[in-house]
């Protein structure tokens, strides 16, 4: 029996699906569990979602940006919808989550510290400082946004250039081992290991637009390369959680993050309406189901102590509600904004 060809076009088709799995992994990452728990390292698997949103963005980045440039747009005019876009669907969530955040915990008095506290609600600045982590992935995919553009208009020029994923992913090894830059940059480690995944997925976006597709028997390839990086991964936190630097295996995220989509796409293909429709409505609010969940909700739930799986499902369940609220609120006044 013949294996249906790999439709790459599916990365586009079921794109929302896939944010919302990846909306799911990180709920499930972000649920306590012991130590020496069996599940511990499969639940530490679940920080691929991050990978899965960073891959899935470059793709959506790469079709926004052609379809300006195709219009017949000047790089100026592009340049200013992209970040209009690009901020004006991140910022006003974030602004409204991060002050809810960091406000009531604020005691400050002096002037450094008002100033400390207006950094962190507006860009998030002790994460650059000092790899402070509460809402990494936003002052993150800020700045990989910002310079996502240069770099298209770098590859779109000079095809070449797309071999820069490499060049990040040697960068990554030098933030970690040579000692200089590692006492400069090192405490952003978690930054510097997701640059790599998301210049991969703008890279993808043109395969995908051109609907290219790969031979059926690659799919038992594909199969390996999963089996292969995920059970390393599962390994690694499961026995040597604590032992390595965490750098090194999202490395082995990038192939784990490419095949979990590809594999996903055909698990996506063949389940019931009802349940893609689901999954479409996590990734439509997975931005604000990102910051709501676990410290406005996980949070108050994990002090019940009613287990891992009650507590993941009793986080997801009150999240998503109270994401799409956000997500309505805001979207009422920002698509005015867009659709100027």
């Amino acid at each position: 029996m013949r294996i249906p060809d790999i439709e790459l076009a599916n990365i586009s088709r079921f794109r929302a699906e896939q944010m919302g799995a990846a909306m799911l992994f990180i709920i499930l990452f972000h649920v306590g569990i012991d130590r020496w728990d069996p599940f511990f390292g499969l639940r530490r698997t679940g920080n691929v979602g991050v990978d899965i949103f960073l891959f899935l963005s470059g793709v959506g980045l790469w079709y926004s940006w052609t379809r300006m440039a195709d219009s017949g747009m000047d790089i100026r005019s592009m340049l200013l919808r992209f970040f209009r876009n690009r901020y004006v669907r991140i910022y006003p969530a974030w602004l409204i989550m991060a002050s809810a955040y960091y406000i009531p915990r604020f005691h400050g008095t002096t002037m450094k510290e008002w100033a400390d506290l207006i950094g962190d609600i507006t860009i998030n600045w002790d994460f650059w400082l000092y790899d402070e982590l509460t809402f990494w992935y936003i002052p993150a995919i800020m700045m990989l946004y910002t310079i996502a553009p240069f770099y298209m208009i770098l590859i779109r020029k000079h095809p070449m250039y797309r071999w820069l994923p490499l060049i990040s992913i040697i960068w990554c090894v030098m933030v970690q081992w040579v000692i200089p830059i590692h006492n400069a940059v090192g405490h952003l480690e978690i930054f510097w290991s997701r640059v790599p995944i998301f210049l991969l997925g703008i890279n993808f976006g043109s395969i995908v637009q051109r609907k290219q597709t790969i031979d059926g028997q690659a799919v038992w390839m594909l199969a390996a390369i999963w089996t292969l990086t995920f059970g390393t991964c599962l390994y690694l936190e499961q026995q040597r959680h604590g032992h390595f630097p965490l750098f090194v295996e999202r490395m082995l995220y990038i192939p784990f993050t490419i095949t979990t989509i590809m594999l996903l796409n055909r698990i996506f293909r063949r389940m019931p309406a009802r349940v893609n429709s689901l999954m479409r409505f996590v990734g439509a609010v997975s931005l604000e189901a990102y910051l709501i969940h676990s410290h406005f909700v996980l949070c108050h739930i994990e002090k019940m102590h009613l287990g891992y799986w009650p507590t993941f499902l009793l986080t997801a369940v009150i999240t998503m509600p109270l994401a799409w609220l956000l997500h309505t609120l805001i979207e009422k006044v920002t698509c005015k904004i867009i659709a100027k």
